[in-house]
């Protein structure tokens, strides 16, 4: 079908034509125009069958529409919107969509640019957050709510603000959000923990944006991240790729998550009281579940079947015990065997005294490496000062070891017997001698900096008073009462003076 010709132009053709009565060949040469357009126009105009000149009905778009009807009037729009999820799926492109489209409407289809010309601007139509396709199973996107919740404690009515973790799939837009005690690491951290068992799965990568629970150090090629967290995706096994900074479009996804969130769940909950951070969570279950049961207003289904459809299959499954959170400290094995972590001794095997381990504690576990293999795992105990030992980390033979209680004891000795004594007390107070030693040194170590005579006088002070350790020992050392002569010791003077009443006063 030809090009419509400017309406102008074709008055001009006719007029020429049945007033004028001009050849065909004079009009194209007289309007600079193509024979071939003349005898289009001639024909088409035959065919309305309405005289000439026009009736007065005819306007000029009557008369454009009558010779050019419209002619994608005919044809069948694609449903854009389902377009749309089928392009998130791998593999699916907007050739093959286009294909399958025309297979099925060969007489009333677009052309394949007009086909893609039409999806892009439906697309441009669309809500920020919704112009890039994402593919099943490959983003998630992931940052903390602005506002925070009030948790209520009962007992003194004291409010603290729980913060609120929001996770989105990218191409399903399956939301989940947990509410933390704050945007610290750990609670980053265990938040993940509880996303990915919410999801079921693991996608491809992860899209936090760059607080400094994620990333270290900001970077627009190359951020560096936390490890902790960099252990928590290797656990998982996927990458993080955070929102580069200054950077709005990287993060729609997640800033239009958040915004949901906020609407749908966060302001729903803005009258209820809540008491503890389980309780809030519960509440924010129940009003998830609604949301991403909610219809889109412009595609079709939900979050929940879009994403039992598009992302789920995609998942990759999550792997056979979920991660915990981990503290990383450096540690020297004291002659005791022993490591301090968090004022509580753990035992390791004897033979590695005086080497430096790596403790990884969780919120149940301690366990000790050394030069990555782990040598000794205890659970965790938060009784300070005391010991947890294994018997078979104990020596065989004492006479083997650097260190021994008669070795001690003689060091001791030399310097006075209340110095003596106090370890032997130290010693006794252990359920092994061994768990003694390092509080021995440090008690006979004290002489370097007071001198022996100074220690054994707080020694001695120390007996004295019923409390023979290393810390009564150092304080009395410290605050100089190691010379301060006792109470017993204080002659009460004998005053003499007229106001004072004799024995024989109260006869």
């Amino acid at each position: 079908m030809s090009k419509p010709t400017d309406i102008e132009r074709v008055k001009a053709v006719l007029y020429l034509k049945l007033d004028e009565n001009l050849s065909n060949r004079d009009i194209a040469r007289r309007l600079n125009v193509g024979a071939a357009t003349i005898s289009d126009i001639l024909g088409k105009f035959r065919t309305l069958d309405c005289g000439w000149p026009l009736p007065e009905h005819a306007s000029d778009q009557w008369l454009h529409q009558s010779l050019y009807p419209d002619r994608k009037a005919g044809r069948i729009k694609p449903d854009y919107g389902l377009m749309d999820i089928e392009l998130r799926r791998k593999g699916v492109t907007k050739l093959l969509l286009w294909e399958e489209y025309q297979a099925n409407y060969p007489d009333a289809c677009y052309s394949y640019s007009q086909f893609c010309d039409n999806y892009r601007e439906w697309k441009s139509q669309q809500k920020r957050s919704m112009r890039f396709t994402h593919k099943a199973g490959e983003k998630l996107f992931i940052d903390f709510c602005g506002p925070t919740l009030p948790i209520v404690n009962p007992g003194t009515g004291e409010v603290r603000n729980a913060q609120v973790f929001v996770a989105v799939l990218g191409a399903s837009n399956y939301t989940f959000a947990i509410a933390t005690e704050n945007q610290k690491l750990e609670s980053w951290l265990e938040a993940h923990v509880a996303m990915f068992a919410f999801f079921g799965g693991v996608p491809q990568l992860l899209v936090p944006d760059n607080l400094k629970s994620a990333v270290t150090r900001a970077c627009r090629f190359e951020p560096q991240l936390n490890t902790a967290y960099q252990s928590l995706a290797n656990h998982y096994g996927c990458a993080v790729m955070p929102a580069r900074p200054l950077k709005p479009k990287d993060k729609a996804k997640a800033e239009n998550a958040v915004l949901i969130v906020e609407r749908w769940i966060m302001a729903k909950l803005r009258h209820q009281v809540f008491h503890t951070l389980s309780g809030l969570n519960v509440a924010i279950r129940a009003l998830l579940h609604e949301l991403n049961q909610k219809p889109f207003q412009r595609l079709p289904g939900n979050r929940q079947t879009l994403f039992e459809s598009l992302d789920k299959p995609e998942l990759a499954p999550l792997p056979t015990t979920p991660w915990e959170y981990t503290e990383i400290h450096i540690a020297r094995v004291g002659i005791d065997y022993h490591v301090l972590y968090k004022d509580h001794f753990y035992s390791v095997p004897h033979l590695f005294v005086g080497k430096s381990v790596e403790i990884q504690a969780s919120k149940r576990l301690i366990r000790i490496y050394y030069q990555r293999e782990c040598i000794a795992q205890h659970m965790r105990s938060d009784r300070k000062g005391g010991f947890t030992c294994v018997d078979e980390h104990m020596p065989a033979n004492h006479q083997h070891q650097k260190w021994s209680p008669g070795r001690l004891k003689n060091w001791a000795k030399q310097i006075g017997p209340s110095t003596l004594e106090v370890t032997d007390a130290i010693l006794q107070s252990k359920p092994h001698p061994e768990q003694g030693y390092r509080a021995c040194l440090g008690l006979l170590n004290l002489a370097k900096k007071y001198g022996e005579s100074r220690l054994e006088q707080a020694c001695r002070r120390a007996i004295d008073i019923g409390n023979p350790c290393r810390a009564s020992v150092k304080s009395l050392l410290h605050t100089h009462l190691d010379n301060a002569p006792k109470v017993d010791d204080v002659e009460t003077p004998n005053l003499t003076h007229h106001n004072i009443r004799g024995p024989k006063y109260y006869k």
